[in-house]
């Protein structure tokens, strides 16, 4: 019986282990083939997690497969520790070339290279005396040796001078390709390198990658799946198992990852490994199951999340972020540079259609909110015992009550929004943070949110399904609004309504909550708390 493949995780594809897009076809590779005839230089940059390495290792098994090229794939992540320290990088680095060319091409006569270096004990150009040696060495034809193509990953790992240092030794054997050095480089990072802003501490002074590195000839995006892409990876576990995904939990799948690459994979794992239950393959994955995996994955911070909230305290990608959850209508203070950053990070997205920068995926629009609200969470589930105090019974159905719900929620944000606020990275945001945060701990379990928020909106959007299951019986918008300083809350109301009324449409819901937050610190909270019924089904919240 031949071993199952399952969903990977974590690290590169194992073909014989993994279920696995070609990561030939994903890279395009007539294109790149292309650019190494042409003896380029360039840049290979995608989002963590994405299948960077993989296409690399599958790259270069291809060329070494053939008689045109040698190709030898290098991290030098291993170099970051040392940081700014050149001298201990370069070290670092020349190290792991040796071992990466006597495991994958055979070749040990760097071993006798980097003792001759240790003992000069002269480090600034050792990195290109390096690449020199393996482009002129083919240990296969010695005497007509194959041009090298070196592919260099975690790139911007390096920092400061250690990055500098690099960039600029190969671009000193430029020149010298393809017999002395490399007929093609291929730099892998998660960003391009004209992007990067190196802060040089011998000089004083900050260098772009493009002075550092000014023969790159192009530069190439590693995107995110196709839909196909993943209805064909999740067609695969079928053909091998037999256990079908259904049409609800395909286009789930979709809306959740739009096609990121391990989110992809994980939530398929989470379902037909960590769900005892699904190991049965007779089961089919239904839509209620993906949902759950969803939630699942998002509670349990798995890495590729952690690694997201950590993101989220950097100065370039708040000032992104920031507007984005906040619905900031001002987008003029936000620099292109820090745009282009958290594309590259995979955090945002431009939509086709409004032409409007949002969150990438459905899992990192539910991620941010949380992550940044995570320890007032923690203190909701001790204030109120989940699930008894907010619920009304319907002949015999336990729905939610939205009014005593908010109106939990106005005097909790009355009596601690000041303490919460105070301390939060985003606390202009904080009011939306809050009541996402409120809402999630109480709804959770029972029914699901889904958000909508971007630039230039004005307001965001919480859709509350409950409970779960394929025929839910409520279906309610909360539209958010803060009221800026210079808008009457007359305006504030009216535009927020007619935002509630087209959501609700579009969401098909039965009733709406339009939740207005007033920062003024002068006015009374007296003046900010209010209820009030401006239409049949949509009721209006002052905070």
């Amino acid at each position: 019986m031949l071993k199952e493949r399952f969903f990977n995780n974590a690290g590169a594809q194992i073909l014989s282990d993994n279920y696995t897009i070609d990561p030939l076809r994903r890279i395009h590779l007539k294109e790149i083939e292309e650019l190494i005839d042409q003896k380029r230089y360039f840049v290979l940059h995608a989002p963590r997690q994405t299948g960077k390495t993989t296409c690399m290792y599958a790259l270069m098994r291809h060329f070494n497969a053939g008689t045109k090229y040698r190709a030898l794939y290098v991290n030098i992540e291993g170099a970051q520790a040392v940081r700014e320290e050149v001298e201990r990088a370069m070290r670092a680095i020349v190290s792991v070339f040796t071992r990466v060319a006597e495991l994958h091409l055979g070749d040990t006569s760097g071993n006798q290279l980097e003792e001759e270096l240790v003992k000069r004990n002269k480090w600034d150009d050792a990195l290109q005396m390096t690449i020199a040696h393996y482009s002129k060495n083919d240990h296969a034809q010695p005497d007509n040796p194959r041009p090298l193509i070196l592919m260099i990953d975690e790139i911007d790992a390096l920092i400061g001078d250690s990055l500098i240092s690099v960039l600029r030794q190969i671009r000193a054997g430029y020149n010298d390709k393809p017999h002395a050095f490399p007929q093609s480089i291929i730099l892998c990072g998660v960003r391009d390198v004209r992007d990067y802003r190196i802060h040089s501490s011998r000089t004083k002074e900050i260098i772009t990658g493009g002075s550092a590195f000014n023969i790159k000839a192009d530069s190439i995006r590693l995107g995110n799946f196709s839909k196909e892409e993943v209805n064909e990876l999740y067609q695969q576990h079928t053909d091998e198992t037999g256990q079908v995904f259904t049409e609800e939990a395909r286009e789930l799948a979709w809306e959740y990852t739009k096609g990121q690459p391990w989110l992809v994979n994980a939530l398929a794992y989470e379902i037909t490994f960590r769900m005892k239950d699904m190991r049965d393959r007779t089961k089919p994955i239904t839509g209620e199951i993906m949902r759950q995996a969803k939630e699942r994955m998002v509670v349990s911070r798995a890495t590729h999340i952690d690694q997201l909230a950590d993101k989220l305290e950097e100065p370039r990608v708040f000032n992104v972020i920031f507007p984005i959850v906040n619905g900031s209508e001002n987008l003029d203070n936000i620099p292109g540079d820090d745009i282009n950053y958290c594309i590259d990070l995979g955090l945002i997205t431009k939509t086709e259609i409004s032409n409007q920068y949002e969150i990438s995926n459905d899992i990192y629009r539910e991620v941010i909110p949380r992550e940044l609200t995570y320890v007032a969470q923690i203190s909701f589930s001790t204030t109120h015992e989940p699930q008894v105090w907010y619920l009304k019974n319907v002949d015999g159905v336990n729905l939610l009550d939205v009014e005593k719900l908010l109106t939990a929620f106005q005097q909790f944000y009355r009596e601690h929004s000041e303490h919460w606020l105070k301390g939060m990275l985003y606390r202009e945001a904080g009011p939306q943070l809050l009541l996402q945060a409120y809402l999630q701990r109480v709804v959770n379990g029972g029914g699901w949110i889904e958000r909508e928020y971007g630039l230039g909106k004005g307001r965001t959007d919480l859709f509350v399904i409950w409970p779960v299951g394929p025929e839910p019986k409520q279906r309610i918008v909360i539209e958010v609004k803060v009221k800026r300083e210079k808008d009457s809350l007359q305006a504030t109301v009216k535009k927020g309504l007619e935002q509630t009324r087209a959501y609700m449409d579009r969401c098909k819901a039965t009733h709406g909550h339009l939740v207005v937050f007033d920062p003024n610190p002068k006015k009374r909270w007296g003046q900010k708390i209010y209820k009030k019924k401006l239409t049949k089904t949509i009721t209006l919240w002052g905070s």
